[in-house]
């Protein structure tokens, strides 16, 4: 895998911000010729550097969601039973986010829910359905500060 170049961050840094701009647009904001920015531009996809492109809806344009953070602490620290887990964890539609941590918990989820009764559900299907697990801490977000997907790769 090549290691990137100043202008394969700025592609990435601007795909980033907007993954709907034109092929054109992004080889003038970074001064390369349209092939050539393509050809850039389908490397970085080859080599695995940009897995998707998406679209971010705005929650509060959707109506009432319930943000929420999980921690999750495991009886046994065994990585078959950690991987059932993250199985679980990875099926579950609302779960957004799943960290494998260290420190006092095993986990932390991101879930998003139109509310508590949704909450539950997940409870249920992800959570008092492990066996190993131990305890889970609800934390339920008020409103959200800060928001942000992008990676910085300003070149040191």
């Amino acid at each position: 895998m090549k290691t990137l170049d100043r202008l394969d961050r700025r592609l990435l840094g601007l795909l980033q911000q907007d993954a709907g701009r034109t092929n054109l647009a992004l080889a003038e904001a970074v001064g390369l010729s349209p092939p050539a920015c393509l050809k850039r531009v389908r490397r970085l996809e080859a080599e695995g550097y940009l897995t998707r492109r998406v679209a971010l809806v705005d929650p509060a344009r959707c109506g009432p969601l319930l943000h929420i953070v999980v921690e999750v602490t495991m009886e046994r620290d065994d990585k078959a039973l950690y991987r059932r887990f993250l199985d679980r964890a990875a099926e579950c539609t609302a779960v957004k986010q799943c960290y494998q941590v260290t420190g006092e918990v095993d986990f932390v989820l991101i879930v998003v829910v139109p509310d508590m009764e949704a909450y539950d559900r997940v409870c249920d299907a992800v959570l008092y359905a492990d066996d190993n697990l131990r305890k889970f801490r609800t934390l339920v977000s008020r409103f959200r500060r800060k928001f942000d997907t992008a990676l910085d790769l300003a070149a040191d």
